[in-house]
């Protein structure tokens, strides 16, 4: 029986390639000079850390260019509200998405019931998987699922005949 699985992953090696590139970047540039702007990486979790709230822009907007540079999607990423640290220093946290979560697994079972595709969705962890009878509708319901679902960046996975 045919089936695929819905996830949502970021490759972790082009992140801290990402994240590599981007503190080689604030360290050679002059405006950065002096400060103590960096981003440290634990696990899926980046902590963003500047002078202050304009400096804390810059270091995400240097972040992004290098994730679009390094293929990484944007969208993975959540981030928390600045905090100071003392001073006028700032940090910000950033987690990096990873797995299909609660509320969207329940919205894409939704999604694939409602569209009278023969086919089944079921949550498994934190992935959805879907199977059918014929590939055709499996290929439907993932152009509907890329059609419908525009704010997370799913991937495509076990696609199985």
């Amino acid at each position: 029986m045919p089936s695929f699985d819905v996830v949502c992953e970021a490759n972790l090696v082009e992140v801290r390639n990402a994240i590599d590139q981007t503190n080689k970047e604030i360290g050679n540039r002059f405006d950065f000079k002096g400060s103590d702007a960096r981003i440290e990486q634990k696990e899926r979790e980046l902590t963003v850390f500047a002078d202050d709230e304009f400096k804390l822009g810059q270091v995400r907007d240097v972040l992004l260019g290098k994730f679009a540079k390094r293929g990484v999607d944007v969208r993975f990423l959540e981030y928390g509200d600045p905090q100071k640290i003392g001073g006028d220093k700032m940090k910000q946290v950033v987690t990096v998405r990873h797995g299909v979560s609660g509320d969207l697994a329940k919205k894409l079972v939704r999604l694939v019931k409602d569209s009278k595709i023969k086919v089944q969705a079921s949550i498994q962890g934190d992935t959805v998987r879907v199977n059918g009878t014929k590939r055709d509708d499996l290929q439907s319901v993932i152009a509907l699922l890329k059609q419908e679902i525009a704010d997370v960046p799913l991937a495509y996975q076990n696609f199985r005949d």
